[in-house]
């Protein structure tokens, strides 16, 4: 199973996520797996890690609150944007928080290039580009306009940037300072800009003092003043009965669950995409079988686990 997760995180850090946030979170959880994006062996480093969040699917799991802000996770695109004496200087996706692909022209045209008040020094700017939820696989479209090559058709892109920290030669004592700083130089901060619309998967805890945060420190993949709650879809089991394989408008053959009909919310739910034969493979999946369902995103039924 952990090696269909690292390949699941690989193609996720690509833009081409193969399973949902809801499937792999609950694959991760059933057997204990904690690796973050994925090993890039050519790619340019990001001046600071860009670290995951600890996630967490119960507030009463997570540390106390007191102290700490709550903002919107948004579920688009992270990357990177470096300015040097106030100068955009390089833009980087996530790759593995390490080192990242250069997408700087892209990026370019998202946010300001240049930064006052900052000074001669290195600033690291870590968000997320986002698309509206009105856009089919919101996602995977931000995602795919950062690998575009032609410039002209990422402009007609429908992507919005939003700043979610700064770091290097800056001084905040508080993080709403930072972000009222970024919203006055012209970005769009995640503190203030309105999630409505767009993506999100969870609520982010993060403490607000700044040297209270840097004192806390870091574990090997995640910050130790902030993590992610999120909200696991509870799923209904269920017998699976058969499998089809059908042709998709790409022409890719992909098999679809037949299940015995069971109630899922408020819709009736009888078939569930399986992805691949290596999905299948990994949960270890037969017919006559019992499967856990989940209706992803509120609409789209998927199996994530064999009872």
């Amino acid at each position: 199973m952990s090696q269909f997760l690292d390949f699941a995180s690989k193609e996720y850090y690509k833009g081409t996520p193969i399973i949902t946030d809801e499937e792999f979170d609950a694959l991760a959880q059933q057997v204990g797996y904690n690796s973050v994006g994925h090993t890039i062996t050519n790619g340019t480093p990001h001046k600071l890690p860009m670290y995951s969040l600890q996630k967490y699917f119960d507030i009463n799991d997570a540390p106390s609150t007191n102290g700490y802000v709550s903002t919107p996770k948004l579920d688009g695109a992270a990357v990177s944007l470096l300015y040097v004496g106030g100068l955009l200087a390089l833009g980087l996706t996530r790759g593995d928080g390490k080192l990242g692909r250069d997408i700087t022209d892209k990026l370019a045209m998202l946010v300001p290039t240049s930064l006052e008040g900052v000074g001669a020094g290195a600033v690291q700017i870590t968000g997320e580009v986002v698309s509206p939820s009105s856009i089919e696989n919101s996602r995977n479209y931000a995602s795919g306009a950062l690998n575009l090559k032609d410039l002209h058709e990422f402009a007609e892109r429908d992507v919005t940037f939003v700043a979610y920290d700064i770091q290097g030669d800056v001084d905040f004592d508080l993080w709403t300072d930072a972000m009222s700083f970024l919203d006055s130089s012209g970005f769009d901060s995640v503190n203030s800009f309105d999630a409505t619309n767009y993506p999100t998967d969870g609520i982010v805890f993060r403490v607000n003092s700044y040297p209270k945060f840097r004192e806390m420190g870091y574990t090997q993949h995640h910050p130790r003043g902030a993590f992610a709650l999120k909200e696991q879809k509870d799923g209904v089991v269920t017998k699976l009965l058969d499998v089809e394989w059908q042709v998709g408008k790409s022409g890719v053959v992909s098999p679809v669950a037949i299940l015995e009909p069971v109630l899922i919310g408020d819709a009736m739910v009888s078939r569930a995409t399986l992805h691949n034969i290596e999905y299948i493979q990994e949960l270890n999946l037969e017919l006559g079988c019992s499967v856990e369902v989940i209706r992803s995103g509120e609409i789209i039924p998927r199996i994530v686990r064999r009872v």
